[in-house]
């Protein structure tokens, strides 16, 4: 059971938080292209793009739910839920995943509303999403690294 506990919390986050990391990493600068110099308007085929990333990220955000769930499954039936890399992992998800619901998606919505009522995106909003979703990205990275290294663990690394 824990095997297949195991495969299903690793697949989970392949499939949910990588597109997630990805399309909210090309959201900032498709958002900053969606509004070209010089340009009375976004350009369509740019604000499309946009929201399609925005999209990604809302969808897969909830499918990501699975992660921590299947991983405090997998920890139980491991008996290591209170070994100090996996509460420091569950810590980093709860950190991940407040990042992305305080400061990404809420900054999604504003440039795609903004793009939508065919208004500029302050650059500034952009680069500070970008920053936002670079935290995201790292504390998944740190996360991944930690469940990869397992540090204490008897079985590995």
């Amino acid at each position: 059971m824990t095997k297949l506990l195991l495969s299903l919390h690793v697949l989970a986050a392949i499939v949910a938080v990588g597109p997630v990391t990805v399309a909210a990493s090309m959201f900032p600068p498709a958002a900053r292209r969606a509004v070209p110099a010089g340009s009375d308007g976004p350009v369509a085929a740019d604000v499309t793009t946009v929201t399609l990333l925005h999209r990604i990220c809302r969808v897969y955000a909830r499918l990501g739910i699975a992660v921590p769930v299947l991983g405090l499954a997998t920890g139980l039936a491991m008996g290591v839920l209170d070994d100090g890399w996996l509460v420091t992992s569950i810590g980093l998800t709860a950190a991940a995943a407040g990042v992305l619901l305080a400061f990404v998606l809420p900054r999604q919505d504003d440039i795609v509303e903004h793009l939508s009522d065919n208004r500029p995106v302050d650059r500034r909003s952009t680069v500070q999403l970008a920053m936002f979703t670079g935290v995201f990205n790292l504390l998944w990275a740190t996360v991944t690294v930690l469940m990869i290294v397992r540090p204490g663990s008897t079985t590995g690394a």
